[in-house]
């Protein structure tokens, strides 16, 4: 990767267009436009005005099959929520991306680990704070945990882990080894919250509409997605590891309780999955 992520200026842009929302919006982000190049940031600005927004986000619904914007944005609401309700003194970003929970949450230190050169794209955008810990690591060859305790992680303290928009562009075996490192190096209580994609939807026995041509777009980004999960083996397939699955739905599912209720009809994917586990 010479440079940042593609599929993390894009879910930064849909929080960014989320944030600029007048009413009824899942959360804040005012760092969010921060993350974007220049052209991206022109449309967020003009998405402030109500008429503007609206044909933004059905121009994205429209021509990006599968619910990719909707589906981050309840993606995020659910894992803020489950960031809140662990109450964790440590946060850790794993792959963070553009994510700007270390400034949106109350957490008192929050580690952001993620590829080089993602992370130096984000560190000129963003602000880095006394409670932001920047981690270099690629996890398809570094290891995660002693990174992690170099940094200052406290191995002896509760934590959360949050591994989002990342599962489905790695390994088997990378995914394996990060969760045993994390299983081995979280304390008892702790809590990991990551997404993936139904492996139904990878090889096409899933029968999943919009698949083809979200793959598609970021495949033309040069970020295939590689691994999936099936959702009926992930709870022994955690076990195994050392985690407990505690919650496991689609993005779909988070719509139904974030969106539904404001009246706020928009496509989501029921192959895109948010699971929870505790050390």
């Amino acid at each position: 990767m010479r440079g940042s992520s593609r599929s993390a200026e894009h879910v930064a842009l849909f929080r960014a267009l989320e944030h600029s929302r007048r009413h009824d919006r899942l959360f804040d982000d005012e760092l969010a436009a921060r993350m974007l190049p220049p052209l991206h940031r022109a449309v967020v600005v003009a998405s402030r005005v109500p008429a503007v927004h609206r044909w933004i986000v059905r121009y994205i619904d429209t021509h990006f099959a599968g619910g990719p914007r909707a589906s981050a944005v309840v993606r995020t609401r659910l894992i803020d929520d489950r960031v809140a309700e662990a109450g964790a003194p440590q946060l850790v970003l794993l792959g963070a991306g553009f994510d700007n929970r270390a400034h949106r949450l109350a957490v008192p230190v929050t580690f952001e680990v993620d590829h080089p050169a993602t992370q130096a794209t984000k560190r000129r955008r963003a602000p880095g704070g006394s409670t932001v810990r920047f981690v270099p690591v690629d996890l398809t060859r570094d290891a995660l945990a002693p990174a992690l305790l170099a940094a200052g992680f406290d191995a002896a303290a509760p934590a959360v882990v949050v591994w989002e928009g990342v599962t489905n562009y790695l390994t088997a075996e990378a995914v394996d080894a990060t969760l045993r490192a994390l299983a081995d190096l979280l304390a008892a209580g702790s809590t990991v919250v990551f997404t993936y994609v139904d492996r139904a939807a990878l090889d096409g026995t899933g029968g999943f509409t919009g698949v083809e041509e979200w793959h598609a777009a970021v495949r033309r980004g040069g970020e295939p997605w590689t691994f999936g999960f099936d959702p009926r083996e992930l709870p022994v397939y955690l076990e195994q590891r050392g985690l407990g699955l505690t919650e496991d739905l689609s993005t779909r599912d988070a719509a139904a309780r974030y969106l539904e209720p404001l009246g706020r009809d928009e496509p989501t994917a029921e192959f895109y999955r948010i699971a929870v586990a505790r050390a």
